[in-house]
């Protein structure tokens, strides 16, 4: 499964969170799944309905679980992870993904977004 994780800032619309979609998918394989943290998934259905994609709640322990290629120091004092974008992608993806790529920047720098590439079953 390929999934898009998406870390994004409390304010972050459809258009940043699109825009760090469109960035991240830049020559990757085609998303069938979006993720996000449990506590912020919803702010994500927008995207997610206007995509037809599934969309996956990760719980916050799932995200202090994953090794990310990012090291944020905001995202290890706000969520224990070095990455919100790659460790929703990781998790989501499952057991065996891994990273595609760093997660990428919205142009306006509100939303994140990293792809994963689980191992097919």
């Amino acid at each position: 499964m390929i999934v898009a994780g998406f870390g994004f800032r409390r304010g972050a619309g459809l258009a940043a969170l699109r825009a760090a979609l469109d960035v991240a998918q830049a020559g990757q394989p085609t998303v069938e799944a979006l993720a996000a943290p449990g506590d912020k998934a919803r702010y994500l259905s927008p995207l997610a309905e206007a995509l037809n994609l599934p969309l996956i709640a990760v719980a916050a322990s799932a995200l202090e679980a994953q090794a990310t290629i990012t090291r944020s120091q905001a995202s290890l004092a706000s969520r224990r992870t070095g990455s919100v974008a790659e460790a929703a992608a990781l998790a989501a993806a499952g057991s065996g993904a891994r990273l595609l790529g760093p997660r990428q920047i919205s142009p306006d720098r509100m939303a994140t977004c990293a792809i994963a590439q689980g191992t097919p079953s």
